[in-house]
C-alpha cells in the first residue's frame, strides 16, 4: 500500500504562526500535479510537535478535504506518551487517511520492549495500518532490526519509516520482515540507495521543493535502473544537503518561501534560516533546476 515518492509535507504558516490553509491547499494540488504518490500531514516537517491537539485534528482533516481522494493522506500521530499518541490516533482515525505514521517515543528513551509494547498498543486500538518511524536523530532512541521484525509480525503494522541513513539494514529488514512489509528511507541523501537495495520508497523532505523529480528518482531506483536513479539522485544531492543546513523544517520553509509556495511562518522554539546559509541553499535550489524569480528573494 505505501510506496514510492510521499512528501513529508510542511505546515504552511503566516508569519504570526498561524495555518495557510489557503496555501496548504495550493501544496497539496502541486503534488497532486506533479505526481507524489502520498503526503504525510502534521509530521516532523510539518511540525507536529508544536501543534496544539485541536489544531492537529483540524489540520489532518482540512488535508483529507482537501486531497478529496486525489493522494493518499498519512497521518503523522505519534507523541513521547502512549497515551496521548493513542487519543490522537483514535481520534484522527474517524478521518479518511491512509494510515498512521508513528514515530518513536522521544525523551522518555524507552529501551525495545517499551518501545515494542506502545507500538503494538498503538496498532491495536486502530482501524487503519501503522507505519513505524524511526528517527534516532530525533527522538534519542533507535528502533533495531530486531524489534522492527518483531513489529512486522502485528497484523496492523505494515511499514517502518527508516531514517537512520544506514543502507545496510535495508537487507536484514527486508530478511526479517517479508516482503510484503514496506521499507521506506526517511533520509534523502541515502534514500536512491535504499531503494536500489531493495526499498519500496521515500518519505522526504526534497520532494517538498522538487516532487516531480523525487517522483522520477524513487521510479527509476525502485525499478533498479540504477545509473538514472544516481543521475538524478547527483542534480539533487545539493538540495538534499542544504535542506538540513540547520534543523528541519527551517531551511525547507525559506526555500518555499523563495518559491512563492508557501509563506515563511515557523514557530518557536524555531527561528528563520540563517542568513549565512542563504546563497549555498539558493545554490542547490537552482542545481536541482528550480527557478526563482527575483521578486521572491
Amino acid at each position: 500500500m505505501f510506496e514510492g515518492s510521499t512528501v513529508a509535507l510542511i505546515t504552511p504558516m503566516s508569519a504570526g504562526g498561524d495555518i495557510a490553509y489557503d496555501d496548504l491547499g495550493a501544496l497539496i494540488d502541486f503534488h497532486v500535479d506533479a505526481g507524489t504518490q502520498a503526503l504525510v500531514i502534521a509530521g516532523t516537517t510539518g511540525e507536529a510537535a508544536t501543534l496544539a491537539k485541536r489544531e492537529h485534528i483540524e489540520l489532518i482533516d482540512r488535508a483529507c478535504e482537501l486531497a478529496d481522494g486525489r493522494v493518499p493522506i498519512i497521518a503523522g500521530t505519534g507523541s513521547n506518551s502512549t497515551a496521548q499518541t493513542l487519543e490522537l490516533s483514535t481520534t484522527v482515525g474517524r478521518l479518511p487517511v491512509a494510515g498512521f505514521l508513528v514515530v518513536t517515543p522521544y525523551y522518555n528513551k524507552p529501551n525495545q520492549e517499551g518501545m515494542y509494547r506502545h507500538f503494538c498498543a498503538v496498532a491495536d486500538a486502530v482501524e487503519q495500518p501503522v507505519i513505524l518511524y524511526n528517527v534516532p536523530g530525533r527522538t534519542g532512541v533507535d528502533l533495531k532490526v530486531e524489534t522492527v521484525v518483531r513489529l512486522s509480525r502485528h497484523r496492523n503494522i505494515v511499514a517502518v519509516k527508516e531514517a537512520t541513513g544506514e543502507v545496510d539494514r535495508v537487507a536484514a529488514l527486508r530478511h526479517g520482515c517479508g516482503d510484503s512489509f514496506a521499507l521506506l528511507s526517511g533520509d534523502d541523501g541515502t534514500a536512491a540507495e535504499f531503494m536500489l537495495l531493495g526499498g519500496d520508497g521515500c518519505i522526504s523532505v526534497t520532494a517538498n521543493v522538487v516532487p516531480r523529480k523525487m517522483r522520477l528518482l524513487c521510479d527509476a531506483a525502485r525499478a533498479a535502473r540504477r545509473q538514472e536513479a544516481a543521475e538524478i539522485d547527483a542534480e539533487l544531492a545539493p538540495l538534499h544537503r542544504a535542506l538540513f543546513l540547520e534543523s528541519n523544517p527551517i531551511p525547507v520553509k525559506w526555500a518555499m518561501a523563495q518559491m512563492g509556495l508557501a509563506g515563511p511562518g515557523l514557530r518557536l522554539p524555531l527561528i528563520e534560516l540563517a542568513g549565512q546559509y542563504h546563497d549555498e541553499l539558493l545554490l542547490a535550489i537552482a542545481a536541482a533546476g528550480v527557478e526563482i524569480s527575483a521578486g521572491a528573494l
